[in-house]
């Protein structure tokens, strides 16, 4: 029984970290607590927030990236239930920061301009991590290499992404494997170049749609990635709706045009077959 709103601490709760792991040790809490490095002068009491939320936003890219590329590789090797299992992982990231943004927009217009100066021309536009994730969906554009021109770590991990296959190039590859009619010079295609809508895929899904219960490896597959483009549009949204909420439609500080620049990113896509194909029906 607690008594006197105090838990004792049980005996076999470990207390002396002085040869053993620790959690701060695991986690090299250290170095990351030590990473949030206001600018502002004087320090802002709000940009701890701006900082934590874009930090928090580059480790769940971090994942995002490392489950992406282990389900690729499992499509690959044709192991289509653990690669599900990392694309379902992703989703609940997305989902994650998603509602991430609600925090950041409690940050009103006043406080924001107080230290946005202080910035400089940095901007979330330079994340490679997130085009990283959008190059290895299939949204790709090898113009964006020259924003990381002057980081050489950064542009290679772009660049990797640019130049590997993407999750929907190794899904089709899957599909061509088992069975499914998927034309040659989809197979044979350049990756480096984005996706766009092949009309001769259609009726592949159109098959698979139409038979759910005999297709459905595929069918469940399709659904996934639907779930996959439907989050990151959502994600895309939330981003413009606060940003037009912060700072109205002021420029980015990137040099973009903000909310305007942002708003024609809802207008890209990853996977548009699986979306034609429910017209076709």
């Amino acid at each position: 029984m607690v008594e006197k709103n105090t838990r004792e601490i049980e005996d076999g709760v470990v207390r002396d970290f002085s040869d053993r792991m620790s959690y701060g040790g695991y986690l090299d809490l250290p170095t990351l607590l030590s990473a949030q490095r206001p600018v502002s002068d004087p320090e802002h009491h709000d940009e701890l927030l701006f900082i934590v939320q874009h930090q928090t936003t580059e480790l769940w890219l971090k994942l995002v990236l490392h489950e992406l590329g282990s389900a690729c590789d499992l499509l690959r090797a044709d192991e289509l239930a653990p690669a599900l299992k990392r694309i379902a992982r992703v989703k609940h990231i997305q989902k994650t920061l998603t509602e991430q943004w609600s925090v950041l927009a409690t940050l009103t217009p006043s406080e924001y301009v107080e230290f946005r100066g202080a910035l400089g021309s940095s901007s979330g536009f330079q994340s490679w991590q997130y085009r990283a994730v959008e190059f290895t969906l299939g949204n790709k554009n090898a113009a964006m290499l020259e924003v990381f021109a002057s980081d050489p770590v950064a542009r290679s991990m772009v660049r990797d992404a640019l130049e590997a296959p993407s999750l929907y190039d190794e899904f089709l590859r899957y599909l061509a494997r088992h069975g499914y009619p998927v034309p040659t010079e989809v197979l044979e295609r350049d990756v480096t170049v984005a996706w766009t809508f092949d009309e001769a895929l259609v009726p592949v899904f159109t098959t698979i749609y139409g038979d759910a219960e005999e297709h459905w490896a595929a069918y469940e597959t399709c659904e996934e990635l639907v779930d996959l483009e439907d989050n990151f549009q959502l994600w895309r949204f939330r981003h413009l709706k606060t940003v037009e909420r912060i700072i109205g439609m002021k420029t980015g500080t990137g040099g973009s045009s903000g909310a305007p620049f942002l708003r024609r990113a809802l207008e890209l896509t990853f996977f548009p077959e699986l979306y034609a194909v429910r017209t076709a029906l």
